[in-house]
């Protein structure tokens, strides 16, 4: 009898265990999902200059990987990683606008009927997307002192090497046009989770590339 009250305890305290380790786990997801929303609303003011952004989503991605490493760090650190990508970002921003104006001459070639101005639109909107893709992956694994010219040549071989997880950031910036469209607020936060997608897309390249 003594035995099975014992056992009963012990069975009641696992159960405890389980439920709490059950609890604890959805607190903590639900915990990181708060600060990617915060984060995007970091990364929207630090990008407002306009060629600031790639400096604000490297900075937001290092904070990001630092929370899910549970380590410190906060809007003091984020400034402080985003002076930093500042360096050479604002040039990589500004290379950026070059790119998407290109593109809106291209589509304007499209509109005014110009020969061969649909497949040189097609080209230039895609090149475009890869482009991006390719920004977002480099911000997501940018550190300190890091070059932003390397990190955007071995980003752009990545976004080739490995089309699911470049297919998955696309999505992601669909996801962002929606929002915009829908209710432009609604895109401030969202830029959060796709640089979480960021983030994650070159966790799995990198253990799978090991």
């Amino acid at each position: 009898m003594a035995q099975a009250r014992v056992k009963a305890r012990a069975d009641r305290t696992a159960a405890t265990a389980r439920t709490a380790r059950r609890e604890s786990v959805l607190a903590e997801r639900f915990a990181v999902f708060a600060e990617c929303l915060l984060t995007g609303v970091w990364i929207a003011v630090a990008a407002l200059p306009l060629v600031t952004y790639p400096a604000a989503f490297a900075a937001g991605a290092r904070h990001l990987r630092r929370r899910t490493a549970h380590e410190g760090g906060g809007w003091r650190e984020f400034v402080a990683d985003f002076r930093s990508a500042l360096r050479g970002g604002w040039l990589a921003g500004l290379l950026g606008w070059a790119a998407a104006a290109a593109v809106w001459v291209n589509v304007q070639a499209v509109r005014a009927g110009l020969p061969g101005g649909p497949l040189v639109g097609a080209i230039a909107l895609f090149a475009l997307i890869g482009l991006v893709v390719a920004g977002l992956r480099a911000a997501a694994v940018w550190r300190p002192g890091d070059r932003w010219r390397s990190l955007l040549a071995e980003a752009g071989r990545r976004t080739v090497l490995d089309p699911a997880g470049s297919f998955l950031l696309v999505s992601g910036l669909a996801v962002v046009a929606v929002s915009a469209w829908v209710v432009v607020p609604f895109a401030v936060p969202v830029l959060g989770a796709l640089t979480a997608a960021a983030v994650a897309v070159e966790e799995r390249y990198r253990h799978r590339h090991r």
